[in-house]
């Protein structure tokens, strides 16, 4: 027989109890748990989980000893860990540096991961490679190491509110920095928005933390430490996926990894020695470490240990935060309603003077943007944790009651994926929407819904910092510039060592009101008055020394504090006391324990940490739990508490069970217990508005004010290449494989795989961008028309704007053939100027007449798609200079195409479906009319490179998150079925890996089934694994299509199938022609109104059109092309 126990519920005799065996061992399911009589409203402990069958978890299949190191996207490693959880769902293994991983991706199991008496944060992997350059600093401690509790316990109050506030103005030199800098640049300049908040950042937590000024902003290049920081970083990465004993061995890798840690540590220690030699009392990070003392320990922190957290904070105080101003940069830019709102409140908030410390708390959907931000683009996607090595004495450990966990189990928290659970953030998941994100909405949140600063007491210790950092400087540049993308089409691209941010994202500014560089300096000239310190206002014990105490009367203050907030407002209060006639005495809470005074009034100011008391508060918290008479009768008493609503099912935990306890102890409440927010505003407007409305007020006749309240201080007041060339952001893939899909005797439907760019990411449902050339036939024939020779090269001169390449050689074959499009129908302006080359007067006036009739132009230039080459053939006396001709034609442009693959299958790599045009032309019978882009793309063999980007889908065209619950009805024909293959290839990989789905119907048109019904194997698979139940209609063997030609005549014979699904949520995507579009959307109509009639109810037209518009992208998706 084992002992089971119970972490949830409270057991008594030491919490176990020999009940059952093991349910490893045993068939028995218990009824429930029998500590279950005193567990929390709602809790499910781990033993009453156990009545779960157990299951088995999923993973990619990996090689003995490496694991899956080569499934590993060695350059962007988080897509791979994110399409992993896309195929095998929200727990999955994965098996790196010879440890297999448990990958959590659902809020309903990172939620129990996040019990820190169950689990708690792992160093391993590639961050425990960190630890070869910070060692036992904050971020890499062992859980339990001793060197990370002494310099926690000391740091913490460094970054308190007080704290932070006191940094202001050193953050508003920084922003303001980082402003003027970007006024001055010349006009339409791209700015690196990574690069210079890396800069900004860096300084910021160099000023500010400890006293040094990098001075980024004043050379070209980022400081050294830069450089060797992201180099240290993306090589610790590597090194925790590699087998240990690989470390071992010396490589140049190994060798510049160890030499960046050294100029690092360099650099720290020549700030702490920098320090030393030139002592100041300002209350910063540097100073805290080298004076502070362990208020449990009465330990210091050694020369080592404040190197260590140097490092840390300086890589963790500014890479996750530049990150997050890049990525809320991208997100405003994309989305111009959240911009506009963003900077309303700016303007409305802050005017157009100095930004100041009060602003901050009023600007609500700026702090709404970026927390959507975070949501979305955490720069920390993951967190590591293990069961608790010391608290976690469950066996078997249960994740669900169903998913066993090893006691040494490496756990990673894909934070990233879990910010868009479906079952939390609804199926707009992935969207940027900062209302979801305002205080009241936000206040609604599960618990641990929303994780980018970490997790329990391993959370992020400098978030106020970084909080009020990004407002700051948010505020300065909205209030001020304005901003737009460098390049339109930029698609977000992930950059990653330990953290994310955004790979070469460009923005450009320009100074809003009419300002000019040297109007803003003016205006930011204001600044901000430093806080004042009101722990060093001269008081001991609250006392003061310079007026008669004799004749005041007692008052006690009690403050429970971690970070100093407090303590300070305990401090101002007994400051204001003597004013008020009272002699304040100021002391922790815990030396309150089973001593309150008696005769006066007792201030207790405390607040709570994850719902446990401050350190200097628990003894007195205990205190009064264990007590159960009447302790405090004779105590008149009253509490003010501090919290953040962030951490809603916690929040004012502790205040609120001090007031309720000492009121039942018997104590007399002077007044109602006062509340700080530290999300919703200033706690420092918040204490002061309940001191003077509440507390004195509370106090009658005796406590009003004497005089005015003195601080006691004396203070003086001081005054590339051709993707460039036209403008589109493109990199190089390379073909890896080119078919025909269809038999000779049908129109040419083609499969095209391409290797993509290691930055390039998509989705099913997304587009390929591809820049294509022209055929080298149409190349020929405009060579000979302008007398070219096959080596001719030209160089272009203007001074009006062009996308061709000027000022440089360049070969004419390569002009014509990338550079322009030769088949572009001329237009009415391209005749005008062929005819004033034109010698030939009556042909001149003929030329001109075609130009100005509309409904001949219409009819021998528009509809045969005449070119200006195929009319400069037709005559060829007609000499137009080639500078001429190329100013009628126009640039180079993209083609979009739909992918037709799943990541899941080969991340690395899409395929594209796509019909060839190859048409008789309607300008010249003796040719073809053969469409630039299509034949571009078939005349590609493997090897070739072609110019591609990914671009996004748009209205709703894209699975459903939750895969489980919505039905998909997809109706295509011909080489529409490219983004269904892509959707159906997504669910088989799904499917095979064990996820859940709902049911999907593939409506698929095409001639015939031995001509061009494409992928007819693939699809095979899929329905028969049940991925897809596939309905055809062959237009040319329409009886072995339920006599269907159509899709759309499919889709009315199969209705009921189809209406069934959509009656369960489904979804309806369509893709094809405009022709086919147009007829399914009909007949989805004729059957709502079918299935409207046969419930007796006769809907006219504008009824059905009213329904069908109401649909919208959530229920009905076309992508239809030309």
């Amino acid at each position: 027989m084992s002992a089971e126990q119970c972490p949830v519920h409270s057991q008594e005799n030491g919490g176990g109890y020999s009940w059952l065996p093991s349910f490893a061992q045993s068939k028995q399911q218990p009824a429930t748990c029998p500590f279950a009589k005193d567990a929390p409203a709602g809790a499910e402990c781990p033993v009453s989980k156990q009545k779960k069958q157990l299951k088995p978890i999923p993973g990619p299949p990996g090689l003995p000893i490496v694991g899956n190191i080569f499934d590993m996207d060695l350059v962007t490693p988080l897509k791979t860990i994110e399409g992993f959880a896309d195929q095998y769902g929200p727990i999955y293994t994965l098996k790196l540096g010879g440890r297999e991983n448990l990958v959590l991706s659902s809020h309903e199991l990172i939620n129990e991961a996040c019990d820190e008496k169950r689990f708690a944060k792992q160093v391993a992997g590639g961050l425990e490679q960190v630890r070869n350059g910070v060692g036992d600093g904050l971020f890499t401690g062992y859980t339990g190491e001793e060197n990370w509790g002494v310099a926690h316990r000391i740091l913490i109050p460094a970054f308190g509110p007080l704290s932070i506030r006191d940094m202001f103005d050193e953050m508003v030199d920084m922003a303001n920095q980082l402003a003027l800098k970007w006024a001055r640049l010349p006009t339409g300049t791209a700015i690196d928005a990574s690069d210079d908040f890396t800069r900004l950042t860096l300084d910021t937590i160099a000023l500010c933390a400890m006293g040094g000024r990098f001075n980024s902003f004043y050379t070209e290049h980022q400081h050294p430490f830069v450089d060797a920081m992201v180099n240290f970083l993306i090589e610790s990465g590597n090194r925790g996926r590699r087998l240990p004993a690989m470390n071992r061995i010396p490589t140049s890798a190994s060798e510049s990894y160890f030499k960046d840690i050294d100029f690092m540590k360099q650099v720290a220690l020549d700030l702490l020695k920098e320090r030393r030699e030139n002592p100041t009392d300002k209350k910063d990070l540097l100073n805290a470490m080298i004076n502070g003392k362990d208020p449990q320990t009465g330990k210091g922190l050694s020369d080592q240990s404040i190197v260590n957290n140097m490092i840390t904070f300086l890589i963790a105080g500014h890479e996750t935060t530049s990150g997050t101003l890049a990525f809320t940069m991208h997100n405003l830019l994309k989305n111009p309603s959240t911009y506009k709102k963003i900077q309303e409140e700016i303007d409305t908030v802050c005017g157009r003077g100095p930004i100041s410390l009060e602003h901050l708390p009023k600007l609500k959907y700026t702090a709404a943007v970026l927390r959507e931000t975070l949501r979305l683009s955490s720069p920390i996607p993951i967190i590591n944790v293990r069961p608790h090595p010391f608290d976690n004495h469950e066996d078997p450990i249960l994740l669900n009651g169903q998913y066993k966990v090893g006691k040494d189990q490496s756990m990673i928290l894909l934070i990233k994926k879990m910010h868009q659970d479906p079952n939390i953030y609804g199926q707009d998941a992935d969207e940027f929407k900062p209302e979801r994100m305002l205080d009241e909405e936000f206040n609604k949140l599960p618990p641990n819904a929303w994780k980018p600063f970490g997790n329990g007491v391993r959370a992020c210790i400098g978030r106020p910092f970084a909080w009020q950092e990004m407002l700051l400087v948010l505020a300065v540049l909205f209030q001020n510039f304005d901003f737009y993308m460098a390049d339109s089409s930029y698609q977000l691209a992930i950059k990653q060592n330990l953290t994310i941010k955004p790979k070469d994202f460009y923005m450009k500014a320009r100074l809003r009101h009419g300002m000019t560089p040297i109007n803003l300096q003016q205006n930011l000239g204001g600044g901000h008055a430093a806080g004042v310190d009101v722990t060093q206002a001269g008081l001991k014990d609250g006392e003061r020394g310079d007026e008669d105490d004799g004749t005041k009367q007692p008052m006690y203050i009690f403050y429970g504090s971690n970070t100093g907030t407090c303590e300070a407002f305990a401090n101002r209060l007994a400051a204001d006391a003597s004013t008020h006639g009272f002699k304040a005495k100021v002391d922790s809470l815990d030396g309150a324990t089973n001593n309150l005074p008696k005769d006066g009034p007792v201030v207790i100011i405390t607040a709570s940490f994850e719902g446990q008391p401050p350190d200097n508060a628990a003894h007195f918290c205990e205190w009064i739990k264990s007590c159960s008479g009447e302790e405090a009768k004779g105590v008149k008493f009253t509490v003010f508490g501090c919290g953040h609503h962030d951490w809603a099912t916690t929040y004012q935990r502790v205040p609120k069970q001090v007031d309720e306890m000492l009121g039942k102890l018997g104590g007399e409440r002077l007044c109602e217990r006062g509340e700080a927010d530290a999300a919703a505003g200033d706690m420092f407007s918040d204490f002061g508005n309940w001191v003077d409305g509440t507390f004195w007020p509370s106090l009658g006749d005796a406590a009003k004010c004497k005089s005015p309240a003195k601080s006691g201080l004396a203070v003086k007041v001081l005054v590339e290449n051709r993707p460039t060339v036209l403008g589109q952001n493109l990199k190089t893939g390379v073909v890896v494989e080119n078919k025909r899909l269809t038999t000779e005797d049908v129109p040419e439907k083609r499969h095209l795989e391409i290797n993509l760019p290691s930055e390039y990411s998509y989705k099913p449902g997304d587009y390929l961008a591809v820049l294509p050339t022209n055929q080298e036939s149409a190349v020929k024939r405009a060579m000979r028309r302008f007398s070219l020779p096959w080596d001719a090269a030209l160089k272009i001169t203007t001074e009006m704007p062009t996308t061709l390449p000027t000022d440089t050689v360049i070969s004419a074959g390569d002009l014509l053939s990338s550079y322009v499009e030769l088949s572009q129908p001329a237009t009415k302006r391209d005749l005008n100027a062929i005819a004033d080359c034109c010698d030939d007067e009556n042909l001149k006036k003929d030329i001109l007449a075609l130009a100005n009739d509309a409904d001949r132009f219409s009819r021998e230039i528009t509809q045969p798609r005449l070119s200006a080459l195929d009319f400069l053939e037709k005559y060829p006396k007609i000499q137009v200079p080639i500078g001429e001709y190329l100013g009628m034609l126009p640039p180079m442009r993209i083609r979009q195409y739909s992918i037709s693959s799943s990541p899941l299958s080969n991340p690395e790599s899409c395929t594209l479906t796509y019909s060839v045009l190859n048409e008789p032309s309607l300008a010249d019978s003796e040719r073809k009319h053969l469409g630039v882009a299509s034949n571009y793309l078939s005349s590609l063999e493997t090897g070739d490179k072609v110019q591609v980007s990914i671009r996004n889908s748009h209205g709703g065209f894209s699975l459903p998150l939750d895969i489980a619950s919505v039905p998909l009805i997809m109706v295509a024909a011909g080489s529409g079925l490219a983004p269904f293959r892509g959707f159906i290839m997504e669910r088989a990989a799904q499917k095979s890996a064990g996820r859940e789905l709902a049911p999907a119907m593939l409506f698929f048109g095409c001639k015939h089934p031995e001509k061009d019904s494409l992928y007819p194997e693939e699809f095979k698979k899929w329905a028969e694994m049940g991925a897809v139940d596939v309905r055809f209609a062959y237009s040319q063997a329409p009886e072995q299509s339920e006599g269907c030609k159509h899709v759309q005549d499919r889709l009315w014979n199969d209705r009921e199938a189809a209406v069934k699904l959509f009656e369960n949520s489904g979804k309806v995507f369509v893709c094809g022609s405009k022709e086919v579009g147009k007829s399914v959307k009909d007949m989805c109509k004729k059957i709502y109104k079918d299935g409207a009639e046969k419930m007796g109810k006769n809907l006219g037209e504008e009824a059905v059109e009213e329904w069908f518009e109401n649909l919208g992208k959530e229920r009905f998706a076309t992508d239809v092309f030309a």
